[in-house]
């Protein structure tokens, strides 16, 4: 499969991630906080694949992998996999992508076919926060 990140996604998925996996909780969400995608919308055909997702967030701040600040966090973008265990770090791979540069839209490539697409919430160290904030998952379809 053959993904294109932007270059500033590219960053987010190199940066570090901790070392160790801590437990998910040690970094509250804020109450009422939110995250969707706010395109593609759900069942949305993307004809020749390519596409920039953008990601939206209400009630939560978007900071910086590594910055510790209170109610802030950053995206990842689940392609085409069910939401990582909530109790270690967020997966960085080709269908775990990190926007710990703060980032909140990316271009991307899919291969034709159905795929699934989900935001996922983590903090400054890309673990998901207590409770978890992660948006619908929503399909999109390449002819």
């Amino acid at each position: 499969m053959k993904w294109i990140v932007s270059l500033a996604a590219a960053a987010g998925v190199l940066s570090s991630i901790a070392g160790a996996p801590a437990i998910a909780g040690e970094t509250p969400s804020p109450p009422g906080a939110r995250v969707w995608i706010i395109w593609p919308k759900d069942g949305e055909v993307i004809h020749g694949g390519k596409l920039w997702v953008r990601m939206g967030a209400k009630g939560i701040g978007i900071a910086p992998a590594g910055v510790i600040k209170p109610n802030t966090g950053h995206q990842h973008l689940i392609i085409d996999r069910p939401l990582p265990s909530f109790d270690q770090d967020i997966p960085a791979d080709k269908n775990h992508l990190h926007f710990g540069g703060g980032q909140t839209e990316a271009r991307i490539e899919l291969p034709p076919g159905k795929h699934t697409l989900q935001v996922l919430m983590g903090d400054q160290d890309h673990i998901p926060h207590n409770p978890p904030l992660y948006s619908e998952r929503i399909t999109v379809i390449v002819p």
